[in-house]
């Protein structure tokens, strides 16, 4: 059975014979990884590389036109430390990128005939907030949505109908689904209410899925933090896969009852658990997840995706791996797994 059937059985809650895995090779050894990924090259004669700015950090533009600032050697990203769009006379002018354009993706075919054994996932740049957010700055995008709701609305649009362009582009291509990260929580709440997420934000999430299920792709979203306010409702609107770096902060029990609804994506907690090094508790961690979401279809395991940022030793991730191997593998034979990979 190939890494796509496995994935495609774990979503669709069909009793398949092991659990997903995407852990990257390890030591020189190839470890289980069901998906591959693919996204839009740059646009050409975009020059988006890091520069330093004489004050101990980085800067770069992205294509959106927000310039990034982050600490040499330290962070990744950093934040947007200058918003394309200034002010609310600049929405109407404001002229995005063209991430639809399908020249962009031709690139793609390539990957998606080179791994025709595995689940295809493409990059999209978010639902609308992880880049609707950083056009105007953070700060002034939330005192939009609380002020001025509808010129937020204008700003998400915008966005949202170049999430949909790619969506088609992947749909062309021959992709299984869509991925993206989108990061709505802190480690204590949602970024906004409730009720600010259902008046602005959910009508998004059900334009990507209605066009993505219409092509017949399957939707998978990342966030951190805490977001357990708002699961049920995207369980209930058909997002089918959710990629948590912190599982326990929303309670494994918790995420256990939506498991034969849903697939989640997930490493053993990247903030309580991996960081400890502690071997007994990360492989007990890995056991329960495999227990409590695995059987008959709906997890997926990972190694976590930073693990230096965190403090993490790489063989730490392999406690992990092994005893998802050891509780989430069912049937090898119908898996396709020799004794010695088992």
């Amino acid at each position: 059975m190939t890494s796509r059937e496995i994935i495609r059985r774990v979503l669709a809650h069909d009793d398949p014979p092991r659990i997903g895995f995407t852990f990257r090779p390890y030591d020189g050894r190839p470890r289980l990884n069901d998906v591959a990924t693919c996204g839009p090259a740059v646009a050409r004669g975009f020059d988006g590389s890091w520069r330093e700015d004489g004050a101990g950090g980085e800067v770069h533009d992205d294509e959106w036109g927000c310039t990034w600032r982050r600490v040499a050697g330290r962070t990744d990203k950093g934040e947007v430390v200058g918003p394309a769009i200034t002010s609310a006379a600049d929405v109407e002018a404001y002229q995005p990128p063209d991430l639809g354009h399908r020249s962009r993706y031709h690139h793609c075919a390539a990957i998606r005939e080179a791994h025709a054994d595995r689940y295809l996932l493409g990059s999209i740049t978010g639902c609308c907030f992880n880049r609707a957010r950083y056009l105007p700055g953070f700060a002034t995008y939330l005192e939009w949505c609380a002020g001025e709701p509808e010129l937020v609305d204008t700003i998400n649009r915008m966005v949202s109908d170049i999430v949909l362009a790619q969506v088609d582009a992947y749909a062309e291509i021959g992709c299984d689904g869509v991925f993206f990260v989108e990061d709505w929580g802190t480690q204590e709440r949602l970024l906004v209410s409730p009720a600010m997420w259902d008046r602005c934000f959910r009508w998004t999430f059900e334009r990507l899925l209605e066009r993505a299920h219409g092509h017949g792709l399957t939707v998978w979203m990342h966030s951190c933090g805490y977001i357990r306010e708002i699961i049920p409702t995207l369980v209930y609107l058909g997002m089918d896969v959710f990629q948590f770096s912190q599982p326990e902060i929303h309670g494994l029990d918790f995420l256990a009852q939506y498991a034969d609804r849903t697939t989640f994506w997930c490493s053993v907690d990247g903030q309580k658990t991996l960081p400890t090094g502690d071997e007994a508790l990360i492989r007990s961690r890995a056991r329960e997840m495999a227990q409590k979401l695995g059987h008959g279809g709906g997890f997926i395991a990972r190694d976590n995706a930073n693990p230096a940022a965190l403090g993490v030793e790489l063989l730490w991730m392999q406690w992990s791996y092994e005893e998802f191997m050891r509780w989430g593998i069912f049937d090898p034979a119908e898996a396709g797994l020799s004794p010695a990979e088992v």
